[in-house]
């Protein structure tokens, strides 16, 4: 409706203009009065609104009082005019608001407002909003999955894009998560809720969405402070400039306040004011879109200034489930036998040690070989202990078999894997040495690209883990870690982070547990994973979805574009102010050019700040 009425403000005065010859004078200043009030209304009514509220003059109000001035000195067309480009730029920059708000709006279109609930064998279809945890959903190919939850039946392809930015799609099976949002491309899933509606990774996106939006950078809180003092100086110096140059240097009175209009119109912050906020809001449209999430202007702007990275381990750095990377046997005994065992008693336990040697088992062996476990017995914190085909065997630490026979096992492959920063296990039957196994937390695929992205960058890169010296030191050369601390307790990680701040002045902490929300709170910037806890996406002020630590490099080079273009603005738009008043002073400007140099310089910041958008 801006645009509307603004483009038929510009036709009116076109009109006006064309037909000056041939109609009287009544008719051709109602004409002007006419693009006034249909162009100047919408940003007069927000220009007097604010005023009333804020009890504080804004660049409204000066463009009132500018036209207002033009036209009582006889300038009609051209207070018409100045109407007429400010109010196109005012229009331009709702535009770009809308522009970054559609995001919203276009994700909200993505979830789903009804689903087909199967209840006792029936399929019924009802709003997403009465769904609850445990119900099951039947969700068919070429459908958009309405909440959170896990595939309990069912093979698909999933796109994840609304989500994580990723346009490859990701096979999903038995167990496996499914979010919101997303969509099943080739397969029919029954999946069971995990979450209500409003707890939705998808409604959490849309909330920190909103709250960036809303919320102002420190460059924008300036500005807004500025303008109401600026705008003060700039009416007093008005009123000054009228009569100075007539009783100083013997202008004619109206030469003077023709001058004075003139001022009034070129030294207006308008292009100031638009030189942060369409930027902003460009960058954190962008962000979201490539599965970066900005809780606020300030978080954005503040990113390109980091000079220190902290990490945590487990979880952000490593995939934060072990997994078996080496196994080796005695000479004497069945491999594929000894495998199976293992798998089979470690089927049987609820320790995470116990689960990757099973997925192990099961991914190795070909066929599968029945094996029967009894008498299956836990001894914390030691290993496990079972009867097969009447042999016992026990898995577990070196102390929980014959320590000595574990350690000269293989020539001392104890003492290398454990070098290596891996956890090992070892299988006993016949009360000797069966087989070995050494676990180890992965190093994320993309992790060692994204570190040495950032060491390009010049940033420092620190790891914070609780882990002993052994393994800490070994991820953090895997990873190509420049630092790391190690046996590192939660609030321990407090100490370190505060301890860099005053090393590096600008430090950014990224983490997904509990544990490490008050290290995110503690940073000058707080980054979580997507898949981390509740409370860690609260705390921080970034969010990478779906762990993809590669996507901080691709936030930092958007902040700095963002800050670039924000300093090109502000510098042309004073460059343009200042070169204005001094040509209007040396009488080498009229006021139809005035209009359109400052009004010119608006529309360009605003559009300089919609490259962000791309």
């Amino acid at each position: 409706m801006e645009l509307i009425a603004s483009l038929t403000s510009g036709l009116i005065i076109l009109a006006a203009w064309l037909s000056k010859d041939f109609m009287s004078e009544s008719l051709w200043v109602f004409l002007h009065l006419l693009a006034f009030t249909i162009g100047g209304y919408a940003k007069a009514k927000e220009g007097i609104t604010e005023t009333f509220q804020h009890k504080e003059l804004n660049v409204e109000m000066l463009m009132i009082f500018a036209a207002i001035g033009a036209a009582i000195i006889g300038y009609w067309t051209e207070g018409a005019i100045l109407i007429f480009i400010f109010s196109l730029s005012g229009a331009l920059e709702t535009y770009t608001m809308n522009k970054s708000k559609k995001e919203i709006s276009s994700l909200l279109k993505l979830q789903p407002e009804k689903a087909i609930r199967i209840q006792q064998n029936r399929e019924e279809i009802v709003p997403v909003k009465q769904l609850n945890i445990d119900d099951m959903i039947l969700v068919r190919a070429g459908e958009r999955i309405p909440a959170d939850g896990i595939i309990l039946n069912g093979t698909t392809s999933i796109d994840e894009s609304t989500i994580t930015g990723e346009s490859i799609p990701v096979m999903k099976r038995n167990q496996d998560e499914v979010l919101a949002g997303t969509v099943s491309l080739d397969g029919t899933i029954k999946v069971k809720i995990t979450k209500h509606a409003h707890e939705t990774m998808f409604q959490k996106i849309i909330h920190l969405v909103q709250s960036a939006q809303d919320e102002k950078s420190p460059s924008q809180l300036f500005i807004d402070k500025f303008e109401g003092v600026y705008v003060k100086v700039v009416l007093i110096t008005f009123v000054v400039m009228m009569f100075l140059p007539y009783l100083l240097f013997n202008w004619s009175l109206e030469s003077s306040i023709y001058r004075a209009i003139i001022l009034l119109v070129v030294a207006s912050p308008c292009a100031l004011v638009a030189s942060i906020m369409p930027a902003t809001l460009s960058a954190i449209s962008n962000s979201a879109r490539k599965g970066v999430l900005f809780k606020g202007g300030i978080h954005l702007e503040n990113l390109s200034h980091i000079k220190a990275i902290a990490f945590d381990k487990t979880g952000t750095l490593t995939n934060g489930n072990l997994v078996v990377t080496d196994v080796y046997f005695a000479p004497d005994v069945d491999a594929a036998y000894t495998l199976a065992v293992a798998g089979a008693i470690e089927n049987q336990s609820t320790h995470p040690l116990g689960k990757a040697i099973t997925d192990y088992s099961r991914n190795q062996l070909d066929s599968e070989i029945t094996i029967d476990v009894s008498d299956m017995k836990t001894v914390s914190g030691n290993g496990v202990q079972a009867m097969v085909d009447g042999v016992v065997w026990k898995i577990g630490k070196p102390a929980f078999v014959e320590e000595e026979n574990a350690r000269e096992f293989h020539n001392g492959i104890l003492e290398q894997l454990s070098h290596e920063g891996k956890t090992v296990v070892f299988a006993e039957a016949h009360g000797k040495i069966a087989g070995v196994f050494g676990l180890k937390d992965t190093i994320r695929t993309e992790a060692k690209h994204a570190i040495e992205n950032l060491r390009r960058r010049g940033i420092q890169t620190i790891m914070l883990t609780g882990d002993n010296e052994i393994i800490a030191r070994a991820i953090a050369a895997e990873a190509g870690i420049d630092e790391y601390i190690a046996n590192c307790l939660p609030e321990e990680k407090v100490t370190h982070i505060k301890r860099l701040k005053e090393a590096y002045g600008n430090v950014a902490m990224v983490g997904d547990g509990i544990n490490d929300a008050p290290a995110l709170a503690t940073a000058n910037l707080g980054i979580a994973m997507g898949q981390g806890t509740d409370v860690a996406l609260e705390t921080a002020d970034v969010v990478l979805m779906k762990n993809k630590l590669t996507k901080i490099t691709k936030a930092i080079s958007i902040s700095s574009r963002m800050n670039r273009i924000v300093k090109q603005n502000v510098l042309f738009s004073i460059s343009v102010i200042a070169i204005l008043l001094i040509t209007n002073y040396v009488q080498a400007l009229d006021l139809p050019l005035g209009v359109v140099g400052h009004e010119g310089s608006t529309i360009l910041v605003i559009l300089n700040g919609l490259r962000l958008l791309k």
